[in-house]
């Protein structure tokens, strides 16, 4: 058996401008989680999200362009100390 059978791929969670409000998006899937009227309750709920699948947060500008990245998992550079 492959050792890498038990490793859960996970996938990036999004924050992303919308028309009215951020959604929390999947990567990968076509429809957003949520959309939420600020981008601080989106990132709340997208953080969690992030947690739960040890995966990353992207948080991107109005503009569109990722602004801040925070990792939940496997990361291939941990903090040292």
């Amino acid at each position: 058996m492959s050792i890498l059978t038990n490793i859960k791929m996970s996938k990036n969670i999004h924050i992303t401008p919308r028309e009215k409000g951020w959604a929390v998006k999947i990567e990968g899937n076509q429809k957003a989680s949520k959309v939420l009227p600020t981008q601080q309750e989106a990132i709340e709920a997208g953080r969690q999200k992030a947690k739960d699948n040890h995966s990353e947060l992207l948080i991107h500008s109005k503009d569109g362009k990722i602004n801040r990245r925070d990792s939940f998992g496997n990361d291939n550079f941990p903090p040292r100390g």
